[in-house]
Protein backbone atom coordinates (compact mmCIF):
# COMPACT_ATOMS: atom_id res chain seq x y z
CA UNK A 1 0.00 0.00 0.00
CA UNK A 2 2.86 2.08 0.70
CA UNK A 3 4.37 1.73 -2.39
CA UNK A 4 0.83 3.18 -4.37
CA UNK A 5 0.75 6.22 -1.83
CA UNK A 6 4.35 7.12 -3.18
CA UNK A 7 3.21 7.01 -6.90
CA UNK A 8 -0.23 8.97 -6.21
CA UNK A 9 2.31 11.20 -4.30
CA UNK A 10 4.56 11.73 -7.33
CA UNK A 11 1.88 12.10 -9.89
CA UNK A 12 0.34 14.56 -7.89
CA UNK A 13 3.57 16.67 -7.80
CA UNK A 14 4.40 15.81 -11.45
CA UNK A 15 1.17 17.38 -12.38
CA UNK A 16 1.63 20.68 -10.23
CA UNK A 17 5.13 20.98 -11.53
CA UNK A 18 3.23 20.77 -15.14
CA UNK A 19 1.48 23.53 -14.26
CA UNK A 20 3.99 25.55 -13.73
CA UNK A 21 5.62 25.35 -16.59
CA UNK A 22 5.50 27.76 -19.72
CA UNK A 23 4.02 26.23 -22.76
CA UNK A 24 5.04 27.85 -26.03
CA UNK A 25 1.93 29.40 -28.01
CA UNK A 26 1.10 27.65 -31.73
CA UNK A 27 2.73 30.15 -33.28
CA UNK A 28 5.99 29.34 -30.99
CA UNK A 29 6.04 25.71 -31.73
CA UNK A 30 5.93 25.84 -35.08
CA UNK A 31 8.13 28.68 -35.17
CA UNK A 32 11.06 27.29 -33.16
CA UNK A 33 10.18 23.25 -34.91
CA UNK A 34 10.97 24.71 -38.06
CA UNK A 35 14.04 26.31 -36.95
CA UNK A 36 15.01 22.75 -35.51
CA UNK A 37 14.35 21.41 -38.81
CA UNK A 38 16.29 23.60 -41.16
CA UNK A 39 19.33 23.14 -38.42
CA UNK A 40 18.97 19.45 -38.77
CA UNK A 41 18.77 20.01 -42.76
CA UNK A 42 21.36 22.29 -43.07
CA UNK A 43 23.99 20.05 -40.82
CA UNK A 44 23.05 17.02 -42.94
CA UNK A 45 23.61 18.59 -46.13
CA UNK A 46 26.69 20.22 -44.41
CA UNK A 47 28.41 17.01 -43.15
CA UNK A 48 27.21 14.55 -46.66
CA UNK A 49 29.04 17.15 -48.78
CA UNK A 50 32.17 16.46 -46.29
CA UNK A 51 31.38 13.02 -46.88
CA UNK A 52 31.37 13.26 -50.12
CA UNK A 53 34.66 15.39 -50.26
CA UNK A 54 36.61 12.55 -48.16
CA UNK A 55 35.33 9.89 -50.12
CA UNK A 56 37.08 11.46 -53.12
CA UNK A 57 40.17 11.78 -51.62
CA UNK A 58 40.49 8.64 -50.48
CA UNK A 59 39.47 6.98 -53.82
CA UNK A 60 42.24 9.52 -55.29
CA UNK A 61 44.87 8.57 -52.81
CA UNK A 62 43.80 4.74 -52.98
CA UNK A 63 43.73 4.21 -56.72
Amino acid sequence: MRFFKRVSKFLQEVRSELKKVSWPTRREFGVFTSIVLSAVIVIGIFFWIMDSIFIAVLQLVIG
